[in-house]
């Protein structure tokens, strides 16, 4: 333990090679030369950067470019892609490349099956069971798939108006998706939520309704297409 700093001279301090501390609310001097770093002469090893999602400028992913039309999955009356019981579409593919996804396989264009009118006519059939409240569009990417997506969300709203509410979740987040390619836009603009933004594994918290990463949010598009700057409206169930 270094000794307790007894000077009492007057003016500046003149102890060659001694270093001022605190030590349990005491000021002592000790010898830098007991304090030098253990790795001193070392060459410090860079420290890796984490990856981050891929940023897309507009327009750059053209749905049609990549999607197949297929589909890693479907899942009627479930209660967890949303609002009330719901029937979710999991369309194949995605570019996001989000570390930490929690649907790996289907960034895969082409994972899956192919979307064929027999499964449009099942999702119909059950998204007309009294006690559905809507459909749910994920992934993979909604919006690389925009033939399919457009095309069940005609056909919902051809069958049953707005009678049943339509969900989607998106890497993209609600200001790009208003600077896409025109598919995109249309698709946006016939949605009731979007839940949008890339999953961010170091803003993960899987205590958010219906979110992994607090960045994401739940947007209410009807609403937020009514505002003069189409600012996004949040949804006003949200309850974390």
């Amino acid at each position: 333990m270094p000794e307790k700093d007894k000077n009492q001279q007057e003016g500046p301090d003149v102890r060659d090679n001694l270093i001022r501390i605190s030590v349990g609310g005491e000021t002592v001097f000790v010898d830098a030369n007991q304090y030098k770093a253990k790795n001193a002469g070392q060459t410090a090893k860079p420290r890796k950067m984490k990856r981050q999602p891929k940023n897309p400028k507009p327009g750059e992913w053209i749905s049609e470019d990549y999607s197949k039309h297929k589909i890693a999955d479907y899942k009627p009356f479930n209660f967890v892609d949303g609002e009330g019981v719901r029937c979710s579409l999991y369309v194949s593919g995605c570019l996001f490349d989000c570390p930490g996804c929690y649907n790996l396989a289907a960034q895969n264009f082409n994972y899956g099956r192919p979307y064929t009118q027999e499964l449009e006519d099942q999702i119909i059939a059950d998204i007309g069971q009294s006690y559905v409240q809507g459909l749910t569009l994920l992934g993979g990417e909604p919006f690389l798939n925009t033939w399919v997506c457009n095309r069940i969300i005609d056909r919902v709203r051809a069958e049953y108006g707005h009678s049943k509410d339509i969900w989607s979740w998106s890497g993209y987040t609600w200001e790009e998706l208003l600077r896409e390619t025109p598919d995109k836009v249309e698709m946006l603009k016939k949605l009731d939520i979007l839940v949008d933004g890339r999953f961010m594994d170091n803003l993960k918290d899987l205590t958010l309704q219906f979110r992994g990463s607090s960045n994401q949010r739940i947007i209410d598009v009807q609403k937020s297409l009514k505002t003069p700057d189409l600012h996004p409206v949040i949804w006003d169930k949200l309850q974390r």
